[in-house]
């Protein structure tokens, strides 16, 4: 396994209360020295700082990409987390591709990336997680997601560009087809497409929310993005299944 990037600094309470004033919430301990965050919350720390020189035409970075031209897609992942991670303390973040593999596709080339992300602090290994991303031919017309049966317990969250555009901000994610509707619709979606990451952080919240008890410690969190949603006005609902798909 190759972990070719690594950030070092502060888990900062700035982006924990950022991230808190996104969802609605109380900043709770993430907002505060000697606090912890919240399963999932470490999307908006020890972020990449890419120069607007080293990004493509979709805002997305250049380096990794198998070839021009090729639409990009979160396609899901999976985290475990094993200690939480300290606020006002430093920590480190290694990063590194562990997987690339070529299919053929009906719709032509397709290449699927694995990379992998490990969080440290202390010493300690505090967070392991492998995120899917395809890489796919220009002109795919991507299927959007309609939407789930909502069981209980349940929270809508409202997405609109705003809150689109916010979350960009906060995971420094410049890929256009969250902010810009007209780069979403050349791509082919039929609206903004909805973070995927943010999808998953809405997922662990519900568990925050409502499950009392639940203990995140060595449970794997999985999620596999069949289908975008794109939906600048649609509603993120929150549906989690322990250690499954979303």
């Amino acid at each position: 396994m190759l972990m070719d990037l690594r950030r070092e600094g502060v888990i900062d309470p700035h982006a924990g209360r950022a991230l808190a004033g996104l969802l609605g919430v109380e900043a709770v301990a993430a907002g505060e020295p000697g606090g912890s965050l919240p399963p999932m919350w470490h999307w908006v720390q020890l972020l990449d700082e890419w120069r607007q020189d080293e990004l493509g035409p979709d805002g997305h970075p250049l380096a990794g990409q198998p070839g021009p031209g090729r639409t990009r897609m979160f396609a899901g992942g999976r985290t475990r987390h094993l200690r939480p991670l300290r606020v006002g303390e430093t920590a480190m973040r290694s990063s590194g591709v562990v997987a690339s593999v070529d299919k053929t596709g009906r719709s032509g080339p397709l290449t699927f990336v694995t990379v992998r992300h490990e969080f440290r602090q202390g010493g300690e290994l505090a967070i392991t997680e492998e995120q899917d991303i395809v890489y796919q031919p220009p002109g795919v017309l991507p299927t959007t997601d309609g939407g789930l049966p909502m069981g209980e317990p349940r929270f809508v969250f409202d997405v609109d560009p705003v809150v689109l555009f916010r979350f960009s901000a906060l995971t420094y994610n410049a890929h256009r087809i969250h902010y810009d509707h007209r780069f979403a619709a050349a791509e082919g979606y039929a609206d903004l497409v909805v973070h995927g990451p943010l999808l998953i952080v809405l997922m662990a919240e519900l568990f925050r929310r409502y499950g009392a008890g639940f203990g995140w410690t060595g449970i794997p969190i999985s999620a596999a993005g069949a289908r975008p949603r794109a939906a600048a006005t649609d509603r993120g609902h929150g549906r989690a299944r322990r250690g499954r798909g979303l």
